[in-house]
C-alpha cells in the first residue's frame, strides 16, 4: 500500500523553486558523509528519480554546487563521483550540531543587554544570535561572547520575570514566525509517522526518501531557530514537538533506508562503506 502522506510531501517538494541543490546538500550531510563521504552520480540520480525530479535538474544542481565550492567532482572513466568540499563539509558539520543534538540550553535567567548605535555592530550581533528588542538594544540569554565589531557597546545584565522575558523574546526574535514554520512541518510529517505507526511498511526506496525529506524540511526550520532557552519561549513550544517527530520518523525509517544505500550506494571503490553506529546516536539525548 502506498503512503498517501509521503506522496503529498513529494508533491510539495516538486512545487518548490530551487529545491534540488538544497536537497543534494541534505543527502550528503545526512547519508553520504557517514559512509565515506563520496558517492557516484548514478546513486544520486536513482534517488531523485524516486521523488520524480529529472536527471537534468540534478546534473545542473551538481554543477552549480561544484562551481560554488560546495562539492568536489572526481571522474573515473565515464563515471563522476562527488564529495563535499571543505566549505560544504564545514557548513554541514556546524549544521549537524543544530539538527541532531538537543537545542535548548540550561539558562540561569540572566540576560545580556548591549546598547549599540552602529549598524555594523548590530549586524554582527544579529549573526551571532543576539536579538534586537528595541532599536539600539540587543539581548541574548546568559553571557555569550560579543563579536569584535560590537566590543565598544555598553553592556548590562538583567533579570526579568517569566512574562516579561517572553515578551522581550517575542520582540527580539521572530518567535511567532518560527512557531508557524514548526507547525507547518508537523502538519506535513505527522501523517507519515502515523501511517508507519499504524502498520504501513515502506519499501527501502520510500524509506530513504522519507528519511532525506524529513531532514531536509526539518533542517530548513531548525537552522533559522536561534535555539533560545525554553523559558524565553511560549508554552507548548512546537519546536519541541517537531524535534520529537523528526527523531521518531528517523528511527522508523533508518534501517530500511540504509538497506537502500547498501543496494544502490557506490563510490570509486565499490559499495559504500557502512556508517557504523553514528546514525543511531542522532537525536539521542546527551
Amino acid at each position: 500500500m502506498a503512503s498517501v502522506a509521503l506522496d503529498g510531501i513529494m508533491a510539495g517538494l516538486r512545487r518548490e523553486p530551487s529545491r534540488t541543490g538544497s536537497l543534494v546538500v541534505t543527502i550528503f550531510g545526512d547519508a553520504i558523509a557517514p559512509r565515506g563521504g563520496s558517492v557516484w552520480l548514478g546513486t544520486l540520480l536513482a534517488f531523485f528519480r524516486g521523488v520524480a525530479i529529472e536527471d537534468g535538474a540534478v546534473r545542473t544542481a551538481m554543477s552549480r554546487l561544484t562551481a560554488d565550492g560546495w562539492l568536489e567532482r572526481r571522474r573515473a572513466g565515464r563515471n563522476s563521483f562527488y564529495r563535499l568540499a571543505s566549505h560544504g563539509r564545514a557548513t554541514f558539520e556546524a549544521a549537524t550540531r543544530q539538527i541532531y543534538v538537543p537545542r535548548h540550553p540550561v539558562w540561569d535567567g540572566r540576560l545580556t543587554c548591549l546598547v549599540v548605535s552602529d549598524r555594523e555592530a548590530g549586524a554582527a550581533l544579529g549573526e551571532t544570535g543576539f536579538g534586537q528588542a528595541v532599536p539600539g538594544l540587543w539581548i541574548a540569554p546568559g553571557t555569550p561572547p560579543v563579536p569584535e565589531a560590537a566590543s565598544a557597546a555598553i553592556r548590562l545584565e538583567a533579570r526579568v520575570d517569566a512574562a516579561a522575558r517572553r515578551r522581550l523574546a517575542a520582540e527580539a526574535w521572530p518567535v511567532d514566525r518560527m512557531a508557524a514554520s514548526y507547525r507547518r512541518f508537523l502538519d506535513m510529517f505527522a501523517p507519515l509517522r502515523d501511517e508507519i505507526a499504524a502498520g504501513l511498511v515502506l519499501t527501502p526506496s520510500e524509506a530513504f526518501a522519507a528519511r532525506i525529506l524529513t531532514i531536509h524540511f526539518y533542517r530548513r526550520v531548525i537552522l533559522r531557530d536561534p535555539g533560545l532557552p525554553l523559558d524565553l519561549l511560549p508554552e507548548h513550544w512546537p519546536g519541541e514537538l517537531a524535534r520529537r517527530l523528526s527523531a521518531e520518523l528517523y528511527a522508523m525509517v533508518l534501517e530500511p533506508s540504509e538497506a537502500w544505500l547498501d543496494e544502490n550506494g557506490l563510490d570509486e571503490n565499490g559499495p559504500l562503506p557502512p556508517a557504523g553506529d553514528v546514525l543511531r546516536r542522532r537525536f539521542q539525548e546527551e
